[in-house]
């Protein structure tokens, strides 16, 4: 993984936990995302327990914060 993820995870989690979506569409921010395949990033949401849905061609992704992910 790359090496900027866990601060870039820590910053879409610091925001889930205020609003109900985060889009990422900082170019900084999207390089992380854009060296990832579409599965790897899958992936890495859903180990956080986060949905992602990709827009505009790949120029904003979206992610939420998953219910059927989360466990009492």
């Amino acid at each position: 993984m790359h090496e900027h993820l866990p601060a870039l995870a820590s910053k879409i989690a610091a925001a889930l936990s205020n609003k109900p979506e985060y889009f990422v569409t900082q170019p900084a921010e999207l390089r992380i995302l854009q060296g990832m395949s579409d599965a790897d990033i899958r992936n890495f949401a859903a180990s956080c327990g986060w949905r992602v849905v990709k827009r505009l061609g790949g120029r904003q992704i979206e992610f939420y914060n998953d219910a059927s992910a989360r466990t009492l």
